[in-house]
């Protein structure tokens, strides 16, 4: 993917996004993905040559090096970028989709012909549902990756020194050492940071989208009931008026039956 074609979907998701969402798409691009491109790609280029092992057995330093790292963390950064950024793309498909069903129905009835939507990129309808379980799977795959971080390497920390034991083909107990492991245990915390930050986001949106559906639902409800006494009293002014004693249009027992 170039950048030409990742500004274009940063756009396209920025468009139908809240304040929060926009936030949440800065802090993603500026410091998680410039930061991922700049400098952490580097930081672990050198993970699996320099990682040292006090043993010439063939194989082994393979082996431990595998035994504790199953996979980096430049690429499990990389997978949590993806699939994090991936549920935005249910919104921009769901208004793509309305205003595909749109273009349909004018080409049917007209130009002329009353609109299917106000506006397909308003969150309202099936759209905001939409956009909700997209925030609800950006904030499942943040906490799962956040887990698997913290399970895979000690805690988010890294140490300088691993111990490598009963495993084939290295005899006995074998210490690996990790290079530059303060500047990878940095970088770690400053990702780590950052995806906490996105999740306070993604939390304060779906907070704030909830919110805001039930104040205007609220408010519906008060206009209806408001417009409610207006329209009987408008209603009440063109009740024919009560008999009057002693004759008159409205005298007469039979006009009350």
């Amino acid at each position: 993917m170039d950048w030409k074609t990742l500004q274009a979907l940063l756009s396209g998701v920025n468009k139908y996004s809240t304040a929060f969402g926009r936030i949440w798409l800065s802090v993603v691009f500026v410091f998680r993905l410039l930061v991922y491109v700049v400098a952490a790609e580097r930081v672990w280029g050198d993970e699996q040559k320099d990682f040292d092992c006090n043993t010439k057995q063939p194989g082994c330093t393979n082996v431990c090096y595998d035994e504790f790292f199953p996979i980096s963390n430049i690429r499990l950064w990389a997978l949590q970028l993806i699939f994090v950024t991936c549920p935005s793309l249910l919104v921009i498909l769901h208004v793509a989709y309305r205003e595909e069903r749109e273009r349909r129905h004018r080409q049917k009835h007209g130009d002329q012909c009353a609109k299917l939507y106000d506006d397909a990129g308003k969150k309202h309808g099936g759209l905001w549902w939409t956009y909700l379980l997209s925030l609800v799977f950006k904030l499942a795959i943040e906490f799962l990756f956040l887990y698997v971080l913290h399970t895979l390497w000690y805690g988010f920390s890294m140490p300088r020194l691993v111990q490598c034991a009963n495993v084939a083909p290295c005899p006995n107990i074998v210490d690996c050492y990790i290079a530059r492991p303060t500047e990878k245990k940095l970088f770690t915390y400053f990702m780590v940071g950052a995806s906490a930050v996105c999740i306070v986001l993604t939390v304060c949106e779906i907070c704030y989208l909830i919110f805001h559906r039930i104040v205007r639902s609220i408010s519906r409800k008060k206009t209806a009931r408001s417009r409610s006494p207006r329209s009987s009293a408008s209603q009440g002014l063109h009740l024919p008026l009560p008999p009057q004693a002693g004759g008159g249009w409205g005298a007469g027992p039979g006009l009350w039956r």
